[in-house]
């Protein structure tokens, strides 16, 4: 993601997340980078072919989508009020990426009905 993320800077960077939870738990098993169909640096929307594609590939994976992330090349690690708005998946985990003055940060979020609950991202080593 981090990759992506610097890459499509000054774009808003977006994609899906793919893997198994459970209650407690989020494993995230694939990054899948989507193009922002607004090519904008304070809005995304994920290209529509190219989203039916990843949730194809998704299913023929039995993995369940698992997550959501973009980046705010200019702004926070916190949801926008456009992203609490826009949020029609209650059931994964938001990411948002920024680049702040130590570089790229990531935080992670739960929206549901507009309540934002941050959760905690943990890195397994692979």
């Amino acid at each position: 993601m981090r990759a992506d993320v610097q890459t499509r800077d000054p774009e808003e960077a977006c994609g899906l997340l793919a893997g198994r939870s459970d209650e407690d738990n989020v494993e995230v098993l694939a990054v899948l980078p989507i193009q922002n169909s607004y090519h904008s640096p304070t809005r995304f929307r994920l290209d529509p072919h190219e989203q039916l594609q990843a949730f194809n590939w998704i299913d023929s994976q039995d993995l369940e989508l698992t997550g959501i992330y973009h980046s705010h090349p200019q702004g926070q690690t916190e949801p926008s009020s456009t992203d609490v708005d826009e949020a029609r998946y209650p059931q994964v985990v938001h990411l948002i990426w920024a680049s702040l003055s130590a570089g790229w940060q990531c935080r992670a979020f739960l929206i549901q009905s507009g309540q934002i609950t941050p959760l905690e991202i943990i890195v397994l080593p692979t």
